[in-house]
């Protein structure tokens, strides 16, 4: 393991760690029932465990599956194939995960720009289109003969229309620019607080307010296509109550299972790299206790930059994950 600068907190285990980490992974090849996977990270291909997952247990599917781009993955890699192939390739491990949902259950896939219309084409044999969330993904690239792609989509399904959305747990807040007050001089919508004015706001489509993890974020791995905690957290709040159980069947480095440990949801995610899934597994181990999630704080979530890592609220920090 390299040695780190004093303020990288990328996430790394070492060699003696690695044993026991190990121990914490699970391989399934027979019809397994809820409990033999709950809170637990499979280390397999997908493709493998698909026919033995329990059917009817999912509250809600969070999916980033590898975008239609040619891109390495530690061990893996995927190649780019027509947007024809590109959907086949969907459907082969979507059609099979929808016996493991519930009829009020909620799906989120994320995609770029060039996999979004494949994505929206092959979930919407399935389920209910509902949205498409935009996010901005601040770290895009610069391009010299285009413009800079720093924005992914997240498409918004539900098996049926009787779903959870839960609008209070998600709602954002903003920096008041113009603080109108009432009649009496009171604050007209907004808050006034030692950190500034700032007034909830109900949630769009579009998030402003994500920061990709990097180095010096205590979250950071070395995941190539890492999702921010603040992100995932969005989706499993709003369409999640405790308890719950949240499915990733592409777990990369752990977010999903992380940030619903964090809140008090039960977990499963599949992975098929080793070193990935052990670095879910350590961060999982972290989350015992450190619940804080970047960006917020008391139950809002603040605008990108204005607060740094802060603490879960007492109540959440103090609940215990079944």
């Amino acid at each position: 393991m390299k040695v780190k600068a004093s303020r990288n907190k990328t996430i790394q285990f070492s060699e003696s760690e690695k044993k026991s980490l190990s121990e914490e992974l699970i391989k399934i090849n027979s019809k397994v029932s809820l409990c033999e996977i709950k809170n637990k990270i499979i280390n397999q291909n997908l493709f493998e465990v698909l026919d033995y997952l329990p059917n009817n247990c999912i509250d809600l599917l969070i999916i980033d599956p590898p975008y239609n781009l040619t891109k390495k993955f530690n061990e893996n890699k995927f190649f780019e194939r027509s947007k024809e192939e590109y959907e086949l390739w969907l459907e082969s491990w979507l059609s099979k995960i929808i016996f493991s949902l519930k009829e009020s259950s909620s799906i989120y896939i994320c995609c770029d720009w060039h996999s979004s219309s494949s994505v929206e084409k092959v979930a919407s044999k399935y389920f209910i289109p509902q949205n498409r969330i935009t996010w901005e993904r601040e770290k895009g690239r610069a391009a010299k003969s285009n413009w800079k792609n720093n924005s992914e989509d997240i498409w918004f399904f539900t098996k049926s229309n009787e779903y959870k959305f839960n609008v209070d747990a998600v709602k954002l807040k903003r920096k008041v620019i113009a603080p109108y007050k009432d009649e009496n001089g009171n604050p007209k919508d907004w808050e006034k607080t030692d950190k500034g004015n700032f007034r909830l706001t109900a949630p769009s489509n579009i998030w402003t307010d994500i920061t990709v993890p990097f180095w010096s974020m205590s979250e950071n791995t070395d995941h190539p296509t890492q999702k921010p905690e603040k992100l995932i957290a969005k989706l499993i709040l709003a369409s999640s109550d405790e308890n719950d159980f949240v499915f990733d069947p592409f777990l990369g480095s752990g977010t999903t299972a992380v940030t619903a440990k964090k809140l008090n949801r039960n977990f499963c995610g599949v992975e098929v790299d080793e070193y990935y899934s052990l670095l879910a597994a350590k961060r999982l181990n972290i989350a015992e206790h450190e619940k804080s999630i970047q960006g917020v704080h008391d139950g809002v979530f603040y605008e990108r930059n204005v607060i740094r890592e802060i603490k879960l609220p007492q109540n959440l920090k103090e609940k215990k994950h079944d």
